[in-house]
């Protein structure tokens, strides 16, 4: 309680002692405790309800916003995206710019920034009011590689996509901000750019090498695809048991790449794998999963979709599956039918058993040629989010739909690669079974007693390259034995 504070007056001293020759001069010292006013009285009490007042849901008035209509849904969208980032978990847009520029883009070919064909462009993806964008640097399987073993250009065409993708988002920094963190994106929506992850689609894209994952990670890929529609080294793919083939689930070195990418950070993402793949990985997973762009099978029993038992594990697990767009996996039986409510069918249903927590979205625009009727492109995504407020979703169920579940998802996975990491646990060293390692020379430096030995049973070659020198010292192509 404060003191109370003293008031300095003149008052007369009593009257037969008053000396009326004498200035009135004197000086009292008076409590001010004795004020009945109604402010003094209850100031504290006032104090207080306006304080409470500030922090109540009517709050809004002092910052600007005014009450709507709550059926306004296009206006109640506009403001959930104004504050909070609609983030895509897959547009395959870098490789168009593969298979039609051949990654050519500083020959004023494509201007992003203009109204494009396809599905996507800058001018779209700002009307459609998109605030983070995960760009898939995805490479097709290789048909001609029947074996793991068997030599492939992959690796090297997955690089040159990771190249184009860093590129084309330098070439435009008003509009795009490269990210490779969830902090990362969420300042880039705060400065009004679209922040630009790296995601790879498919474990193939990688060589089988646990080594390469981590290479992968260091050039700035935040996710990847354990399969796409081809087994790897690590599992099988929902395409493999589609055709027909057994669903072997994650393999043994598969289980090995998912504690690596775990502790590394690496989101681990479950879309295109069999669905004994994901049990598999979820059974083992020391951090939350993704599905980048996936559906829900119970709505549409594509094996491309997320069974109810596993989207009842990633609730568990605190992941997330963000609905795909593509037609097929929309409506198996008329695909060429399915249109924006089938995709708000399936969201519903996520939404229903994994719960509003574990939902986002993931379009897979720019990949699939055929998108349902109502959402055609990139600038559609405001139209989805006015039709799940109209199917009931709430303001705040939608900020974690659009956005906050898949930033809030890669957080906890950051978090939890800290947390292995300062365990002091060591990258994984694990490699395919069925490798076959370079043999050296016979006359190598060998670091190690046996070595020698091992080499030459193994068949190490008697001598290095000597570039066709004869006895002459002389350069002469003649002279094979090198």
């Amino acid at each position: 309680m404060a003191e109370p504070r003293p008031v300095v007056g003149s008052i007369p001293p009593p009257s037969e002692e008053r000396d009326t020759s004498v200035p009135d001069r004197s000086l009292v010292v008076r409590s001010q405790n004795q004020n009945s006013g109604f402010f003094s009285r209850f100031r504290y009490h006032l104090f207080a309800a306006g304080f409470a007042f500030l922090l109540s849901p009517l709050a809004f008035i002092w910052t600007g916003q005014s009450p709507i209509d709550p059926t306004n849904y296009a206006e109640r969208t506009r403001r959930v995206l104004k504050t909070t980032p609609l983030i895509d978990g897959h547009n395959d847009l870098p490789w168009q710019l593969r298979i039609e520029l051949q990654n050519r883009i500083y020959d004023g070919r494509v201007d992003l920034s203009k109204r494009l064909l396809g599905h996507t462009d800058l001018q779209r993806m700002r009307t459609g009011m998109v605030g983070g964008q995960f760009w898939s640097v995805y490479v097709h399987c290789d048909t001609q590689q029947q074996h793991f073993e068997d030599p492939s250009w992959v690796v090297r065409d997955t690089l040159e996509q990771i190249d184009v993708t860093r590129r084309f988002i330098n070439e435009h920094p008003s509009d795009l901000q490269y990210c490779d963190s969830a902090a990362c994106a969420r300042k880039a929506f705060q400065s009004g750019r679209i922040s630009s992850m790296i995601g790879i689609e498919g474990g193939h894209q990688v060589g089988g090498s646990i080594g390469s994952i981590r290479q992968m990670y260091n050039l700035g890929a935040r996710y990847i695809t354990l399969t796409h529609n081809c087994d790897n080294a690590f599992g099988t793919s929902a395409s493999t048991v589609a055709a027909g083939g057994p669903d072997g689930g994650l393999s043994k070195l598969g289980y090995e790449a998912i504690k690596e990418m775990n502790r590394l950070g690496m989101m681990v993402d479950l879309s295109h794998v069999s669905h004994q793949t994901m049990r598999d990985v979820l059974s083992v997973a020391r951090a939350p999963v993704i599905f980048s762009h996936s559906g829900a099978y119970s709505v549409t029993p594509h094996l491309r979709n997320v069974p109810d038992d596993v989207l009842r594990t990633v609730k568990r697990n605190g992941g997330i599956v963000m609905a795909v767009f593509v037609n097929r996996f929309l409506k198996m039986r008329d695909p060429d039918q399915a249109t924006i409510h089938d995709v708000v069918d399936h969201i519903m249903h996520i939404a229903e058993v994994c719960g509003w927590d574990c939902v986002g979205v993931g379009s897979d625009f720019s990949g699939t040629p055929y998108v349902p009727i109502g959402l055609e492109d990139v600038s559609k995504f405001p139209d989805l989010v006015q039709l799940l407020m109209e199917r009931g979703a709430t303001d705040e169920q939608v900020r974690l739909f659009a956005g906050e579940n898949i930033l809030r998802v890669w957080s906890n996975i950051e978090k939890r690669a800290r947390e292995i990491q300062a365990t002091g646990e060591k990258p994984v060293e694990e490699e395919y079974e069925g490798r076959v390692w370079h043999k050296g020379l016979k006359d190598a430096p060998w670091m190690l007693r046996g070595s020698r030995e091992k080499a030459i049973a193994a068949g190490a070659a008697d001598a290095p390259y000597m570039f066709n020198v004869d006895a002459e010292g002389k350069h002469n192509p003649a002279i094979r034995e090198v």
